[in-house]
């Protein structure tokens, strides 16, 4: 392969590599990673604790039962799913739902879906201030008001 021929390569995969959404993504993934440590570290440090001290014993992966020469080590998958209760636990009441509260104290709450009715005309659902159905394209007229027709 040539040198020319290897330059809009070369060109091609640096735009991919700086497009702004690889860039917002390679962002995303270390803040993730960042913050996985921390939920980590409050569900091993403070978590499994409260379980130990609750249940008396901190990790069940010990448990488990034979059944015909196999075993069953069901602690294994208690254990996850501890683990991944206490973590979306943490997750829901350190981070959502605080989070909910400062977007609608600073107004940045989303928008309530619009009112939705049944076109007249193919019986889609579609807003009711529409004045146009976007599915069979059938005008509303002024009098439409999303409300079913009467037969």
């Amino acid at each position: 392969m040539a040198k020319k021929d290897r330059l809009p390569v070369v060109a091609e995969f640096k735009a991919f590599v700086l497009h702004g959404n690889m860039i917002n993504l390679a962002v995303a993934v270390v803040i993730g990673a960042a913050f996985g440590a921390v939920v980590t570290s409050i569900v091993t440090g403070l978590v499994t604790p409260l379980i130990a001290a609750i249940f008396g014993k901190p990790n069940f992966a010990a448990l488990s039962f034979q059944l015909h020469g196999s075993a069953f080590h069901y602690g294994i998958v208690f254990n996850a799913l501890l683990s991944f209760l206490a973590t979306a636990t943490v997750i829901f009441f350190l981070v959502v739902k605080p989070l909910q509260q400062v977007i609608r104290k600073l107004g940045m709450a989303p928008a309530e879906p619009p009112q939705m009715g049944p076109c007249p005309h193919c019986c889609t659902e579609i807003p009711v201030a529409a004045t146009r159905c976007g599915s069979c394209t059938s005008e509303l007229g002024n009098a439409w008001a999303g409300l079913p027709t009467e037969a």
